[in-house]
């Protein structure tokens, strides 16, 4: 189970009276996760996550043999909170037949023209599987909501200029999570909490390393000196959709190896959590088996094709 003080430290309340404020990105830790902390983080936080992998891959694989359960973990962040190295380095290992990844970028003329759920849904896991989105549909309450020109293009019959169109998203995302929860998809959604200046070192370090450069955009500045207006959507979007079914867990994304190591054990004291077992056999299909393996022990060795001494030349 996962230490109590670092759930109390990282789970939104689902009472609607989450605090941005109270969430330090440079916070630390406590408990079990503490020694993840101070010298050698990083050697110590590689030998945690290389464990909990462990855990996380045999976790997985009954998720995927019981097939009565999906798992959606969703990602929102400001730019440069470590999103991309997170989904890296918390599934490496992971067998690729059951996780999916989707980035959400831009919407695309047809998207526009459905409702904004919409490309979510054709995305969710199937039962067995692990779903992750790298972004979401929270950012029709984040984008949309700092740039608000961007819902005209959505052509929408209903006045989008006021509190309630806001309070109307919200809740269509807090049904459409209820109905994802009640036909057994569990849903994990990670807020990586970087703070500005963290950010700003971020930005510094891919302006000058030429093995970083491609992953800065033009955008992330334009997109910066909004940083107070992100900062007040992602406060109101947690505290109106951190629910009972699918609450919001808010990571301290300054030091990244602790970050990561949280990620993990979430997602793995999740699926541990639930009542998973490999499927049972019938005791037709095992008599059946039973003589498959008789046969299979009674055939004679035999070779793997031609006889290397008839065997054409090359």
């Amino acid at each position: 189970m996962l230490d109590k003080d670092i759930a109390k430290a990282i789970i939104a309340p689902t009472n609607g009276e989450f605090r941005l404020a109270n969430h330090d990105p440079s916070w630390e830790g406590t408990g079990d996760i503490h020694f993840l902390c101070g010298k050698r983080l990083k050697k110590r936080a590689k030998a945690h996550l290389k464990e909990w992998r462990k855990r996380l891959i045999e976790a997985q694989e009954k998720l995927y043999a019981d097939d009565r359960y999906s798992l959606l973990i969703v990602f929102q962040a400001m730019d440069a909170a470590g999103k991309d190295g997170t989904i890296k380095h918390v599934m490496s290992g992971v067998n690729p037949q059951g996780c999916q990844v989707f980035s959400f970028k831009k919407p695309s003329a047809e998207e526009l023209d459905h409702n904004f759920l919409w490309r979510s849904w054709r995305a969710l896991p199937e039962r067995g599987r692990i779903g992750i989105f790298n972004r979401s549909y929270f950012e029709e309450v984040l984008v949309v909501r700092v740039h608000p020109e961007l819902v005209e293009k959505q052509r929408l019959p209903v006045k989008t200029d006021g509190d309630d169109f806001w309070e109307a998203r919200y809740e269509d995302i807090n049904a459409f999570e209820r109905h994802m929860s009640r036909n057994g998809t569990v849903i994990l959604k990670f807020f990586l909490n970087v703070s500005r200046e963290e950010q700003r070192r971020r930005f510094i370090k891919r302006l000058t390393h030429p093995d970083k450069l491609w992953k800065f955009s033009s955008g992330d500045l334009y997109e910066r000196a909004h940083w107070e207006e992100y900062q007040e959507a992602y406060q109101e979007l947690i505290a109106k959709t951190s629910t009972p079914w699918a609450p919001w867990y808010v990571i301290p994304a300054d030091n990244k190896w602790l970050m990561r190591a949280l990620v993990l054990d979430v997602i793995t004291d999740a699926i541990e959590g639930l009542d998973l077992a490999f499927p049972k056999i019938p005791p037709a299909r095992m008599k059946a088996f039973d003589e498959a393996l008789k046969t299979l022990k009674a055939e004679k060795p035999a070779g793997d094709g031609l006889d290397a001494k008839k065997a054409p030349a090359a």
